[in-house]
């Protein structure tokens, strides 16, 4: 596969550092930020690159030249005039006649692209948005998924949001097949999302790859600061799927939100004190912070599935207006007693996903790469530190919610707290 790189930004929120370069030629630790994709992609074996050039453009030609001492080949296609995030794929497309990724150029990434191209290949998809949580979905273009991951709709960063929503940020990394060249008529100045995905999501033709890897843009100041620091800790590699990564698994009632018997409306959802410092905490290490939560209210018949995405949807954005998240959510929706009013049948069973059983767990592990040795799962009752000891993790109690009084398991935790923070700052450390 080839790669398309849109090199030619102006980089107008970073005036003040750039000093006569190209956006996409900042440097973080002594390279470029369009150097460090390069080597992304040479690692993953994308070896063929063509980069969008526009203002300054010559100095991005000067310096990666044909691209041969980074072993790739490099060619060039400068627009004469800005043609918009899309508007240059007019003129690209006898070259790009096979399934192709495409960047920005003002995007730090260091992730598996097999995977996220073995996905794609999948669900035979003309576009694959590369998707994630971040620290801002309030000021970010947010996607709206089906349960197969494919894209239903795009909520505007600028746009009214009435209901609540998944942090789910598009960000800016694509694979395209060919296909895409139906949504692109002409050459003139085009708007990648709303001038070509939008009318490819119509058609149903546009998937997801949800992600924890390690892609930030560099597009202001603070946010370019933050690349640099987590490239330092070594954050940027860590993350990379290739790589094991380190969980903190978290129950939800009682450890992430208020305890209150079964949450079986949006309305109830309440953080637990201090939840959003523990897990801004979490992102900024080097875990991933994962939900594994039992959820028997939709087998009794007391919540719907939908009822239960708009629960955690109100839970996604209560961590996102204090600039947290979580990277992923399990849920067992099972219960194995039978004699609810209303209750739903077919859910009615013993499974391996319900706590202290390890389904999910093991799920997240396929997910994302998990390792559990060095992991761990926090929660309020005895019946979380089981599942953590029957998954291998470490364990620890928070004294919120019903504070380990549940009596169902004669455990003990490894570490207890008052509340999660501070738990997991004996994880983490200050």
């Amino acid at each position: 596969m080839k790669a398309v790189i849109m090199a030619g930004g102006k980089g107008t929120r970073l005036s003040s550092l750039l000093q006569d370069i190209p956006k996409p030629m900042i440097q973080i630790a002594g390279k470029p930020v369009l150097e460090h994709q390069i080597e992304n992609l040479k690692e993953n074996g994308i070896t063929e690159i063509i980069l969008v050039i526009g203002h300054l453009g010559e100095v991005i030609e000067e310096y990666f030249n044909d691209g041969s001492k980074w072993s790739v080949s490099i060619q060039y296609f400068r627009e004469q005039e800005p043609l918009g995030t899309a508007g240059a794929l007019f003129y690209l497309k006898d070259r790009l006649t096979e399934d192709f990724y495409l960047l920005f150029g003002d995007v730090f990434v260091n992730i598996n692209f097999q995977r996220m191209a073995n996905f794609h290949r999948r669900n035979d998809a003309v576009a694959t948005l590369f998707a994630h949580p971040n620290s801002h979905p309030y000021d970010s273009d947010l996607l709206v998924i089906d349960e197969s991951q494919r894209v239903t709709g795009w909520l505007h960063k600028n746009g009214e949001r009435t209901k609540a929503y998944k942090n789910l940020v598009n960000a800016g990394i694509y694979i395209f097949s060919s296909d895409i060249f139906r949504y692109i008529s002409d050459g003139t100045k085009r708007d990648l999302e709303k001038g070509v995905i939008l009318s490819a999501i119509e058609q149903g033709k546009v998937y997801a790859y949800c992600s924890t890897e390690y892609v930030k843009d560099i597009g202001t100041p603070d946010r370019y600061a933050k690349v640099c620091e987590d490239y330092q800790r070594g954050v940027c590699e860590a993350r990379n799927l290739k790589n094991r990564q380190k969980c903190i698994f978290l129950d939800r009632d009682g450890t992430i939100n208020r305890y209150v018997g079964l949450l079986t409306d949006a309305r109830q959802m309440e953080l637990e004190r201090h939840v959003s410092e523990a897990i801004t905490k979490i992102n900024q290490s080097e875990y991933l912070a994962i939900v594994i939560t039992n959820q028997p209210v939709v087998a009794r018949g007391d919540c719907t599935f939908k009822g239960l995405e708009e629960i955690h949807n109100r839970m996604h954005v209560l961590l996102g207006e204090k600039g947290c998240y979580v990277d992923d959510i399990y849920f067992c929706p099972h219960h194995p007693d039978c004699g609810f009013e209303g209750e739903v049948k077919e859910l009615k069973i013993i499974c391996n996903c319900r706590k202290p059983e390890v389904g999910m767990i093991q799920k997240a592990v396929l997910d994302h790469n998990i390792d559990l040795e060095h992991s761990w799962f926090i929660g309020d009752t005895t019946l979380d530190i089981q599942t953590g000891k029957n998954a291998g993790t470490h364990t620890a109690l928070v004294l919120t919610g019903e504070a380990g009084n549940d009596g169902k398991y004669p455990v003990k935790a490894e570490l207890t707290g008052d509340d999660l923070l501070g738990v997991v700052t004996k994880i983490i450390g200050a």
